[in-house]
């Protein structure tokens, strides 16, 4: 039955705005020249955004432009101009290009690997008073939109947003509400789609209830130290059913529906969770879950001490438990946990952390950009190996670079709950995702690669630390970051068990 509200009258509208624009530009074979403006206006339209606005001869005008004219510098002293297809200012850069060639094929990939190349160049040589955008579109007209942001807006590592598996979006995939909503916020709020934003207050939010459920615990006599661990496991067992390693049923995990129950039974809630906790640690099937679990192993369960909780203190666990454990922000989480687990540390939960773009300060041009420049020259002679055929010699060079970034070593001599370490793993797996992208264009798959140990995993990842509580923060930390990456660029797909891994990366001790 058609849905005769307001609400459905629109959205069936839109719907049918969708289909008329991907039928309309499915069928256009013309030049990029020809056809780009037209392109990006219909889009506009659809998305219900302004279209660009008309040029002025003063470059400083054009803020919303088709071809907006950039200078570039070069070392010798010389300059050349160049023009961007389409600039918003404080959005975004839009190459356009229309690709005769297969969508498949590994001259399609080599060729919009040179548009994003290009657009890189125009948004650096972009006046340094109007900053780097945070967004770089990379258009083949009437086939396909690829985005990378840089929400740090430094212009250094643009990389493929919202993850290196689902940043190109196809002509027929406009029909989807979600992706029309993305684009639209691209033009009309581009820094709104920063993830850490909503990371930030899923995560303050969390570690508020955990600060609230400690003091309860510690005010029953319980020491500070046994409900750090107690809540340590709680929070990594909500996460744990959030990202698909506990089983979900109906939309809900199953350590939520247990506590729900327990709630109205709080003397069962000590050896269920104890029994649960055991089962985690060795795998197989769970009494408790009714359901086979994987294999967690690590130490964080190898002793499950329980505390006791009554009615009330589940309820709190279970505040914890409703929020999206998949938008917890690592980069900040370990700061506020560890506050919100340390007495004389709680009042400070709401003050300043260190920044996630002052940590990305330090991160990007020692760790990351060294590695994303690698990166550029291996996948251009990969492309170019493989489009003379030679497909067994472009795997092996991107297979060389694959095995380097997972043996590079990072060290914090005093890493506290392991934000600049964490910062700096999300960096390796981002690029890590457009890699093991890259060698599934070439015919390697992603689970081969990760049942062989090759990843890029918290062992990499080295931290010496005086405070215990802190250095278990940071453990847990680089785990849930871990985990985090590894749904995002392999999907649903459990990772190597055991899950949790004893590395012995983090060691409690003066540096």
């Amino acid at each position: 039955m058609t849905d005769p509200s307001p609400s459905g009258s629109a959205d069936a509208a839109a719907a049918d705005s969708a289909a008329a624009f991907v039928a309309r530009w499915r069928a256009a074979d013309g030049s990029e020249l020809a056809n780009y403006q037209l392109f990006v206006t219909d889009l506009c339209r659809l998305l219900d955004v302004p279209s660009p606005d008309p040029a002025h001869d003063d470059s400083r005008d054009n803020a919303y432009v088709f071809e907006r004219r950039v200078s570039f510098r070069h070392g010798d002293g010389s300059s050349s101009s160049g023009r961007i297809d389409c600039y918003k200012r404080g959005h975004f850069v839009l190459e356009a290009k229309k690709i005769r060639l297969v969508a498949a094929g590994k001259g399609f990939d080599d060729a919009l690997q040179r548009a994003r190349g290009q657009a890189e160049g125009y948004a650096r040589a972009l006046p340094a008073d109007e900053g780097r955008p945070p967004f770089l579109v990379v258009v083949d007209v009437g086939h396909v939109i690829e985005l990378y942001a840089d929400f740090t807006r430094s212009g250094a590592t643009y990389t493929p947003f919202p993850d290196p598996r689902s940043h190109r979006i196809k002509l027929a995939d406009l029909a989807e509400p979600g992706i029309r909503e993305r684009l639209q916020m691209l033009w009309r709020d581009p820094l709104a789609l920063d993830p850490t934003r909503v990371s930030a207050r899923v995560t303050r939010a969390i570690a508020g209830h955990l600060a609230r459920i400690a003091r309860t615990l510690e005010g029953a006599g319980h020491h500070p130290e046994l409900v750090a661990g107690f809540l340590t496991r709680c929070l990594f067992s909500m996460f744990a059913e959030d990202v698909g390693l506990l089983p979900r049923e109906h939309g809900q995990g199953a350590f939520t529906t247990l506590l729900e129950t327990l709630q109205n039974s709080p003397q069962q809630f000590v050896p269920l969770l104890a029994a649960l906790w055991r089962e985690m640690d060795a795998g197989g099937f769970s009494v408790v879950l009714r359901a086979t679990l994987p294999r967690f192993n690590g130490k964080l369960f190898k002793q499950p001490e329980v505390i006791a909780l009554d009615r009330e203190q589940i309820g709190l666990l279970l505040q914890a438990a409703h929020a999206d454990w998949t938008q917890v922000e690592p980069a900040i989480f370990g700061t506020l946990l560890e506050r919100a687990l340390t007495p004389s540390e709680r009042h400070a939960l709401g003050a300043h952390y260190t920044p996630r773009a002052y940590v990305e300060r330090l991160v990007l041009p020692t760790v990351v950009e060294p590695l994303r420049s690698e990166w550029r020259n291996v996948q251009a002679a990969a492309l170019l190996l493989a489009n003379e055929g030679r497909l067994d010699a472009a795997r092996a060079e991107v297979d060389a670079f694959h095995h380097r970034l997972c043996q590079v070593r990072v060290l914090d001599p005093a890493c506290g709950s392991a934000n600049f370490l964490y910062v700096t793993l999300e960096h390796m797996k981002r690029l890590e995702g457009e890699v093991l992208d890259q060698l599934h264009a070439f015919g390697r798959g992603q689970q081969r690669l990760e049942a062989e140990g090759l990843t890029v995993d918290p062992q990499q990842f080295l931290g010496l630390e005086l405070n215990p509580r802190a250095a278990a923060i940071a453990e847990l930390v680089l785990w849930i970051g871990y985990l985090q990456w590894h749904f995002r660029t392999s999907g649903s797909g459990l990772p190597p068990q055991p899950i949790l891994k004893d590395f012995r990366n983090i060691e409690c001790r003066d540096a």
